[in-house]
């Protein structure tokens, strides 16, 4: 509902604008405002009614990057021995640090690790690791909710191949979670520093396009809408809104007014990454599509014109005679606009003003 008016707004905005410039041509060129009656035995130029699917689009600024960064504590005791270096991308099993030269490896999954599992422990967080441990190689185990004998020799095993101490047991400090493989994007302490506290910051693998977009452009966009943009070199690139915030966010705009913009955050998702070369947090142009009419009949926008009686029409031309026929408007895009009145089919010639 919200896009329909925005689309009458945007639709009454663009008809006003036209029907001025059609109205004047109209008066000039016939004496008067045309009617419903017959016109003159011929206009300057014509153009066909198409049929076709009209596309608005509006262009808003973003930054292409690899989103926001989550801050990584370390949660054990001892000194930090090893960092990777900002930049490095960090999958599972491999290390995301090195406490007292012990690596603490990197596990995918939705939960963090709470507690200690050991033998007789069940729960989501066993399936977790089991599910880790099976993706990393390690076999004869059955994946489900209970920590059993063959959990804990794989395990073990897995813990004799990092180098560890084998415990059979798995502690919060041994490891660290994550949905998926991450990107060090900073480093939060120094070697020589205790495990505890702040590590690193990390980020997505996948670039993606972050864009402020002013509140009252919010209605224009939904997971799912397409977009395309734009890199700095010229280069452009298919896109799709994958999320759109809720939280509305104000700053200030500076100066002697002291003026605020609302925002929310946007971030578009660009699935060929290999287009984007090496570039992050680089500045791009996103054209989203804020709405679509698909298979309408459309005429050049310039071939609209304001009848007296109201209401806006178009001039029908039938070889050497016209008539003004009333025509109901809709999306305006492109240069042409949407529009339907009885007799008017694909194919029909209306009058366009003399170029």
């Amino acid at each position: 509902m919200m896009r329909d008016r925005r689309r009458l707004v945007v639709g009454g905005i663009a008809g006003l604008v036209v029907a001025v410039i059609v109205f004047a041509w109209y008066g000039v060129e016939f004496g008067g405002p045309p009617g419903a009656a017959s016109g003159p035995s011929g206009p300057r130029a014509t153009a066909e009614v198409t049929r076709t699917t009209l596309v608005e689009t509006v262009k808003v600024s973003g930054t292409l990057g690899y989103g926001g960064a989550t801050t990584l504590a370390g949660r054990g005791t001892g000194t930090i021995t090893w960092l990777p270096a900002p930049g490095a991308v960090v999958e599972r099993g491999q290390a995301v640090y090195r406490v007292d030269e012990k690596p603490v490896p990197l596990l995918y999954g939705p939960l963090p690790m709470y507690r200690v599992l050991a033998s007789g422990v069940t729960g989501p967080d066993v399936r977790q690791l089991e599910e880790n441990l099976v993706a990393l190689g390690y076999e004869g185990l059955t994946v489900d909710d209970s920590f059993t004998g063959e959990t804990y020799k794989a395990v073990v095993a897995w813990q004799a191949d990092l180098g560890v101490p084998q415990t059979g047991r798995v502690t919060p400090a041994d490891v660290v979670i994550a949905s998926g493989p991450m990107r060090i994007s900073a480093l939060a302490t120094t070697l020589g520093s205790p495990a505890a506290g702040p590590v690193l910051s990390y980020t997505d693998t996948t670039r993606v396009v972050s864009i402020d977009l002013d509140v009252s452009r919010q209605h224009l966009v939904a997971p799912g809408v397409s977009a395309v943009v734009t890199l700095p070199n010229g280069t452009t690139v298919d896109g799709e809104v994958a999320s759109v915030g809720t939280v509305a966010r104000t700053t200030s705009t500076g100066g002697p007014g002291g003026g605020t913009t609302t925002t929310v955050e946007v971030t578009v998702a660009v699935a060929d990454q290999a287009v984007l070369g090496a570039l992050d947090a680089a500045p791009v142009t996103v054209t989203l599509e804020a709405a679509r009419a698909e298979d309408v009949l459309t005429v050049p926008i310039a071939a609209l014109l304001a009848l007296a009686e109201g209401g806006y029409g178009v001039e029908v031309i039938e070889g050497s005679t016209s008539r003004y026929v009333a025509v109901s408007v809709g999306m305006f895009a492109g240069g042409r606009v949407e529009i339907s009145a009885e007799g008017i089919v694909e194919g029909t010639v209306v009058g366009m003003p003399a170029s």
